[in-house]
């Protein structure tokens, strides 16, 4: 039997052991090349156990409708629909024969279904039962602007076939335990290595040269989660500290963002620059608004901050607050005037003793134990429906072979 055919064949040995290498198809509604984070760090470690489809939301084009797939690297392709009319009716009509002709093409056998968000539960219809199906529930997306009514129903839809939930933070697991059988967290990870390159770095971003000290920064999506009224009042607070905001605009318009000569907005940058604009700050900052689309986030970049050497300010999220409020890795502050107090606390703090605290508290917290940690219960699961779905007779045999190794192994 060829390799190729090896590496994605059904698992069907009654004592073999449980698959760890599978195709997974992720459905998505955050697109690959946006910002880099938890669905791009996890779906690139699992590119190298076997392949991914990472499967965007359609674009709409005036072409022939289609799927593009392209090589992303570490095993991930790339899937962008391409359609006509990208309304939701014609979208839920055209996707799943899409789908299964991209799984034909790309021999497309045994795969788990990943699913960030339920609206694309009914695309893989036309497809064979996956061998497992996750849903990362990385937020709670009907708190988000413009979130679509059926959202909710497809979202019981999706906890009644998933064989597990995965949640972005405690809080998130708190609120979705009850809706499933098997529901575990897995707050924001960090890949250390490469926030803690701020540390070493001395050249300054040509971007911030003409920015003075102190800069208060924040790095990741500015949309309607910004408690932009508080930026602008602790900017005019004090115009002597420098608010740096990095990130793309998403959902709010330009004309909503407070303009202050000490408000500087450098726009959308790349991850792999993130540590070197770090480098250059005083404090890391979330100014998070209180609301129902921040009632359940895990900001990642808490521990990003953190690893790069920054003390942090924020408002009082819970999944902050909880635990790095609790062990005094993060200052919480809610209102415009506890932020710049908070901001003056950390700048005067001992960064020696904070920066020696955070390595010992993200020792245990990295996109590499998140994944295996995943993995581990995939596989568990991928076993548990070989089981349920292999035929009585096949059950039977294995009964009687499991229990001849069984007395085998006691020595009876």
């Amino acid at each position: 039997m060829p390799e190729e055919e090896t590496l994605y064949m059904t698992m069907n040995s009654p004592l073999g052991e449980p698959r760890t290498n599978f195709d997974l198809i992720c459905f998505s509604h955050l697109r690959w090349d946006f910002v880099y984070q938890r669905p791009q760090h996890l779906m690139s470690r699992f590119g190298r156990k076997g392949r991914v489809f990472f499967v965007e939301e359609p674009i709409r084009s005036d072409g022939e409708r289609r799927i593009e797939v392209s090589e992303r690297g570490d095993g991930v392709y790339l899937c962008r629909p391409m359609l006509e009319n990208t309304d939701l009716a014609s979208v839920d009509i055209a996707m799943p024969e899409l789908i299964g002709e991209m799984a034909l093409e790309q021999r497309i056998h045994d795969y788990v279904a990943w699913h960030y968000t339920p609206m694309m539960i009914g695309w893989k219809s036309l497809l064979p039962p996956p061998v497992a199906v996750v849903y990362d529930c990385m937020d709670e997306l009907t708190g988000f602007k413009n979130a679509p009514p059926e959202l909710l129903p497809r979202e019981r839809e999706l906890f009644a076939t998933a064989d597990l939930v995965f949640t972005g933070g405690q809080s998130l697991y708190e609120a979705k335990r009850e809706q499933h059988d098997a529901v575990y967290a897995f707050p924001s990870s960090i890949d250390v290595g490469h926030f803690a390159q701020a540390m070493e770095i001395g050249e300054e971003v040509p971007d911030q040269t003409a920015i003075g000290h102190p800069r208060i920064g924040f790095a990741g999506v500015i949309d309607e989660r910004m408690d932009l009224t508080l930026l602008a009042a602790a900017a005019e607070l004090r115009p002597d500290l420098q608010f740096v905001m990095v990130g793309p605009v998403v959902k709010i318009g330009e004309d909503a963002l407070p303009r202050r000569e000490n408000i500087h907005y450098l726009g959308q940058r790349r991850y792999e620059d993130l540590p070197a604009l770090m480098a250059g700050w005083d404090v890391g900052m979330m100014p998070f608004a209180l609301n129902e689309s921040t009632r359940f986030i895990s900001p990642t970049k808490t521990p990003e901050y953190l690893a790069a050497g920054l003390p942090v300010v924020s408002t009082p999220i819970t999944d902050v607050v909880r635990p790095y409020g609790q062990l005094g890795l993060a200052h919480i502050a809610s209102t415009s005037d506890e932020f710049v107090k908070a901001i003056d606390a950390t700048i005067n703090e001992d960064a020696e003793r904070r920066r020696s605290r955070v390595r010992e508290f993200l020792s245990t917290s990295s996109w590499d134990t998140t994944f295996e940690a995943m993995l581990a219960l995939i596989t568990a699961a991928v076993w548990d429906r070989s089981l349920a779905q292999e035929p009585a007779d096949a059950a039977e045999t294995r009964g009687v072979e499991t229990s001849s190794l069984v007395s085998t192994q006691s020595g009876s």
